[in-house]
């Protein structure tokens, strides 16, 4: 295989930022709206969210804000998503190598 243009790597890179970024404010929006009694974010929507590429700022904004991070299932879907995809980069990491 060969490497990815400049282009398209920048732009790979650009959505990781933004959904970083979404996941973040999401995770922050949802423990305010829990302070304030408010409805709240689904859980489902803040796993779509590491899912689709947000798992750093999910892991992140656990501990800032600290939210959600003695919840079950919730914690555990969470590691589960970041072994994949850790799974998933270290693969592609092996192919491109290969």
């Amino acid at each position: 295989m060969s490497a990815l243009s400049p282009p398209v790597l920048m732009l790979g890179i650009t959505l990781l930022v933004l959904v970083n970024l979404w996941t973040l404010l999401s995770f922050r929006d949802d423990k305010q709206r829990a302070v304030r009694g408010d409805r709240r974010i689904l859980e489902k929507t803040l796993l779509w969210l590491a899912l689709i590429g947000g798992t750093p700022a999910a892991f992140f904004a656990r501990q800032r804000f600290r939210h959600k991070t003695r919840k079950e299932p919730f914690s555990t879907y969470l590691q589960l998503i970041a072994m994949v995809q850790v799974g998933v980069i270290g693969g592609l990491g092996w192919s491109f190598a290969a």
